[in-house]
């Protein structure tokens, strides 16, 4: 039987209930043992402009995941010095845990067309396999950039490889649009995240 091993990439700026839905879906969908979180220290691909300090986010990541033992975080991209790309995490975790593992890459559905942009997308898709996590009712963008990188058969295997996740209309940006005007995050994110956002003041909360 195959070892399965989920890496699970993001800014969790902050995380929520939305991204532990699709990592407990995509665990048990995909047999996984465990999945790997793995908080970006400054997306190359997004603004960073909104972007809490990392120990921040280290810190209500490993509020979030306490106490379930499917959930490892690894602080990996957060001590790696310079810009931090999805293809050198994944070259790590092969290395550190064989070829006898699967490594199972998950992104979101709006994050496909952006793959084109990714560093040596041509040479990751063949060391992990890239999922999609989708919603009911998911379009996918334009796609012909990533064509040209990767050519249509890859392309076609991507729109294959994909998980259907419960729709939890949760997005970090949403969240932190809430606390900057003042709005209640209950239920958003664990109680645990909800009160180390208030008592560190992040994204403009009144403590």
């Amino acid at each position: 039987m195959t070892s399965r091993v989920i890496l699970f990439g993001g800014s969790f700026n902050p995380v929520h209930f939305g991204h532990l839905i699709a990592a407990r879906s995509a665990a048990e969908q995909l047999d996984a043992s465990r999945v790997v979180l793995i908080p970006a220290a400054a997306p190359p691909h997004k603004n960073a402009a909104a972007l809490a300090a990392a120990d921040h986010r280290l810190a209500m990541l490993r509020l979030a995941a306490e106490g379930d033992p499917l959930f490892e975080i690894d602080e990996l991209e957060l001590r790696r010095a310079g810009p931090s790309y999805t293809f050198d995490t994944v070259t790590h975790f092969r290395g550190r845990l064989g070829e006898a593992v699967e490594l199972c890459w998950i992104i979101g559905a709006d994050s496909l067309p952006e793959l084109a942009g990714w560093r040596r997308i041509d040479e990751l898709v063949r060391v992990a396999r890239i999922i999609t996590v989708v919603r009911p009712g998911t379009v996918f963008g334009e796609l012909s950039a990533l064509t040209g990188r990767i050519g249509r058969p890859a392309v076609d295997a991507l729109l294959a490889d994909r998980l259907d996740t419960p729709a939890i209309e949760i997005s970090a940006s949403d969240i932190r649009a809430r606390l900057a005007a003042g709005r209640s995050i209950r239920y958003l994110t664990p109680q645990a995240v909800v009160d180390y956002i208030l008592r560190h003041g992040l994204y403009a909360a009144a403590g």
